[in-house]
């Protein structure tokens, strides 16, 4: 990350492991502060951002549900005030067969790959484009054999928000 980054606000989605916590740790070793949303317990991924010496949060917050993302950006915002920089880590995919899945597989699978992406970054692109300043990160992978999750973070990518110019604010 630039030396510009310091004391910037990162919310991670999925932080509390995998690469999501590596983004955390990074960050946070580069001077942001971090705070993550997920289901799993954050405890782990909040002692790697402290040992680097940055502020940490750790939400337990289901990012298919407005009211658990609408909780967890309210908790951001009176810890730090803002979020500066959105990674939409968090991401799943179904340990079967496509033929094997059923439609409720299916809207899992998109509503946490995909409709997460929206809603999280709906929470903080309006403090953003306020303050002039933001970035969104939409992760993307496949997974060898997985039309479901490739074709689900495939619209991520193509439905990501315009570049940072788009988050400053518009004048009359």
């Amino acid at each position: 990350m630039a030396k510009g980054h310091k004391d910037k606000v990162a919310v991670i989605t999925g932080g509390a492991k995998g690469i999501g916590q590596a983004f955390a740790k990074r960050l946070a070793e580069d001077g942001v502060h971090v705070a993550i949303a997920d289901v799993a317990p954050g405890a782990d991924t909040v002692k790697l951002i402290e040992a680097a010496g940055r502020q940490a949060l750790a939400c337990q917050c289901d990012i298919t549900s407005p009211d658990s993302i609408a909780a967890m950006a309210s908790d951001v915002q009176k810890k730090f005030g803002r979020c500066d920089i959105l990674i939409n880590c968090a991401g799943i995919y179904p340990q079967r067969a496509f033929d094997d899945m059923t439609f409720e597989d299916w809207r899992r699978v998109l509503s946490i790959n995909l409709d997460s992406c929206f809603l999280v970054s709906k929470q903080f692109v309006p403090g953003m484009k306020q303050r002039n300043w933001g970035r969104i990160v939409n992760m993307a992978s496949s997974t060898l054999g997985s039309v479901v999750t490739a074709g689900g973070r495939l619209l991520v990518l193509r439905l990501s928000p315009p570049p940072a110019s788009a988050l400053e604010a518009e004048t009359p």
